[in-house]
């Protein structure tokens, strides 16, 4: 049974070891994060035991399975089961109904998410989520990376375009004329958090702003417009 000893930091637990799940867990571990793993697989189980000690096959996902796990313990739940959308559904109504602070569910759709949050849970949807990046890295040469951290706040990071380059930040003047902000400028490995308005644009430099979509790709137009 896991038992959580060290308030301080905060634990996780994976329910599903597909390839969101396992990818997730792995991630976590090598940031040196505290883990229960549940799924289905023995096999996947004992993978992920190279990582995590606290790694269990369950044969249900009903309350009290979970909680002879100790899950009830963990800070943060994240269901990795969407494509069974009645057992992903069941599991986060049992999370949530056992007392974990903070369920996370992967969604397959609209519809499925919409359920999800109803319950409680925070929604992600990794595959969407992966095609928008791709589609905006797609979109443009330049553009390196692309977050969507909600449906009108987004990460986008681009390399300066040639246009830009020799004016300062307030002549490029991206936030009145894109509604776009700019959070970070890189270059050669150097990230400069604290922009001011006489910074002058040059070869190299890797953009980091935060605006919308649509901001986004009205830029993105004026950009590949010569």
């Amino acid at each position: 049974m896991f038992h959580n000893g060290k308030k301080e930091e905060r634990t996780y637990a994976i329910i599903g070891l597909g390839r969101f799940g396992y990818a997730l867990a792995m991630e976590l571990a090598g940031e040196g994060a505290e883990l229960l793993v549940l799924d289905k697989d023995e096999e996947k189980v004992r993978e992920i035991r190279e990582v995590t000690e606290n790694a269990f096959v369950v044969n249900g996902y009903d309350k009290k399975t979970l909680e002879e796990t100790g899950i009830q313990n963990c800070d943060v739940a994240v269901v990795c089961i969407g494509e069974k959308m009645d057992i992903s559904i069941l599991m986060t109504l049992n999370l949530v109904s056992i007392g974990v602070p903070k369920v996370i569910a992967k969604a397959t759709s609209s519809e499925h998410g919409e359920i999800l949050r109803k319950l409680g849970a925070e929604v992600v949807y990794p595959e969407r989520d992966m095609a928008i990046r791709l589609a905006h890295r797609l979109e443009s040469d330049k553009v390196l990376d692309y977050i969507q951290l909600s449906k009108k706040v987004n990460i986008s990071k681009f390399i300066v375009p040639d246009k830009l380059i020799g004016k300062s930040v307030q002549e490029a003047d991206l936030r009145r004329r894109f509604s776009l902000n700019i959070i970070a400028i890189e270059n050669n490995d150097n990230v400069n958090q604290n922009v001011m308005p006489d910074y002058i644009f040059q070869n190299g430099d890797v953009l980091f702003v935060s605006g919308s979509v649509d901001d986004f790709n009205r830029m993105l137009d004026w950009m590949e417009h010569r």
